[in-house]
């Protein structure tokens, strides 16, 4: 199956780094893809379960999913994240 979300916090090619290593290290999920313009991660899976651990794990990583709360320790979190995937792209 084939989903997508809306995330929040999304800048850069390092943000997209950090979220597709984070959301492609799930179990059952392949086919990561980051559409920085649009603020968009698509990906498929294999059931329901994994779409709340992927809605869960971006939350952590600082990208949480749109309408859903960002506080300003998500942000800070983005820009911590956003830091990690700069130094290990590639």
């Amino acid at each position: 199956m084939q989903s997508q979300f809306t995330i929040q916090n999304l800048k850069c090619g390092g943000c997209a780094n950090t979220i597709t290593k984070g959301v492609d290290s799930v179990e059952g999920v392949s086919n990561v893809h980051v559409d920085i313009e649009n603020s968009v991660v698509s990906f498929d899976y294999e059931n329901d379960e994994n779409l709340q651990i992927i809605h869960d794990k971006l939350a952590h990583l600082g990208y949480p999913v749109e309408n859903d709360e960002n506080s300003l320790f998500q942000k800070a979190k983005s820009y911590a994240s956003c830091m990690i995937g700069r130094v290990t792209m590639e």
